[in-house]
C-alpha cells in the first residue's frame, strides 16, 4: 500500500494530459506521469518517492498506437512490453521486451515506463538505439520529435513537462537480421549481467548493451572495432572490450573482470554466427 493520499487523472489527448501537468504543479501537487506504474507504485510504497498526483497516460490514443503500413514502425508508449513482444512489429524490440522481468510484469510494464526508468538497465532504448528512433513527445507546446541519441544520453532526458508518446524506426532497421544474448547471474529472469542487442544493416554490425554499465550503451568506436575486416575475430572482440574497459560495472552480479570475460567470448560468438549464417556482413 502507498503510504500517502494522490490525486489520480486520466486525460484523453496529450493536450489535455499536458494542461492538467501545469495545473496540478501550479497547485503543488508534484504530479508524476504514470504508465504501468510499476516503478513508481515500487518506489512509493518503501518511501523512495512522493507525489500528489498521477496522471495515467494509457487512455491517449497516441500512446497507444501500434502501426507498421509505411515506412516506419510506429510503437506506442503505452504500450506494455508483452504488447510490443506479441505484435511482431520489431522482433528484436519485442525479443528483448519479452526477456525484461517476467511475464506478469511484462503485462504491466510499458515502452515509455522502461525508457523512463531509474533503473540501470533500461533494455527496451538499446534496440530503438540501434534502429536510430525517433521519439514523439507530448507537451505544453504541443507535439515534438527527437532523434533518441539526442535525447537519451545515459538516460532519457525529456523537459519537465515533456512525456513520451510513441516511438518511430524505419522499417529496414525494424526488419533487419538481429541478434539477443542476454547473460544472467543465476536465473533466466533476473537482471542482466549483460545483454548484448545487435543488428545488420547496410552491411554494417550495429551492437549496444545493458548490464554492462551504469546505463545503456551504444558506441561507435566499438561498432568501428567489430566491423573492421582487416583483424580476426578474437582480437576484434578484445579490441572492443578493452575500448569498454573503462565504464564496466562491477557489483554484486559480477565484477568488472568477469564482465569482460563474457563481453568478450558474446561477441565472438554474434561475429561467428554472422559468418556461419553467411549474412552479408563483416567476413
Amino acid at each position: 500500500m502507498i503510504p500517502f493520499d494522490f490525486e489520480y487523472h486520466r486525460p484523453a489527448s496529450v493536450r489535455e494530459a499536458a494542461v492538467v501537468y501545469r495545473q496540478l504543479e501550479e497547485a503543488g501537487k508534484a504530479p508524476v506521469w504514470y504508465g504501468g506504474g510499476s516503478e513508481l507504485i515500487s518506489m512509493a510504497r518503501v518511501g523512495n518517492m512522493g507525489f500528489g498526483a498521477v496522471i495515467d497516460l494509457k487512455s491517449i490514443p497516441d500512446c497507444r498506437l501500434l502501426d507498421n503500413s509505411g515506412d516506419e514502425v510506429h510503437l506506442g508508449a503505452g504500450l506494455t512490453l508483452d504488447e510490443i513482444r506479441r505484435s511482431e512489429k520489431f522482433p528484436l524490440l519485442g525479443q528483448t521486451a519479452g526477456r525484461i522481468a517476467d511475464h506478469t510484469m511484462q503485462c504491466k510494464i510499458t515502452l515509455g515506463g522502461n525508457l523512463a526508468s531509474t533503473i540501470i538497465y533500461r533494455e527496451a532504448a538499446l534496440p530503438l538505439l540501434l534502429g536510430d528512433a525517433t521519439i514523439t513527445t507530448g507537451g505544453e507546446k504541443g507535439i515534438k520529435r527527437y532523434r533518441i541519441r539526442d535525447i537519451f544520453r545515459d538516460r532519457l532526458q525529456l523537459p519537465k513537462r515533456e512525456f513520451i508518446v510513441s516511438t518511430s524506426v524505419a522499417r529496414q532497421y525494424a526488419e533487419a537480421p538481429y541478434f539477443h544474448i542476454k547473460k544472467t547471474k543465476n536465473e533466466k529472469i533476473d537482471y542482466p549481467l549483460i545483454t548484448t542487442t545487435a543488428l545488420i544493416a547496410n552491411g554494417y554490425l550495429r551492437i549496444a548493451f545493458s548490464g554492462l554499465a551504469a546505463y545503456p550503451v551504444r558506441d561507435e568506436v566499438v561498432e568501428a572495432i567489430l566491423n573492421d575486416q582487416s583483424i580476426d575475430f578474437e582480437r576484434r572482440a578484445e579490441g572492443a572490450a578493452a575500448a569498454l574497459a573503462g565504464i564496466l560495472l562491477e557489483d554484486m552480479n559480477g565484477s568488472s573482470a568477469y564482465r569482460r570475460f563474457v563481453l568478450k567470448n558474446t561477441l565472438v560468438s554474434i561475429l561467428e554466427s554472422i559468418k556461419d549464417a553467411q549474412v552479408p556482413c563483416i567476413r
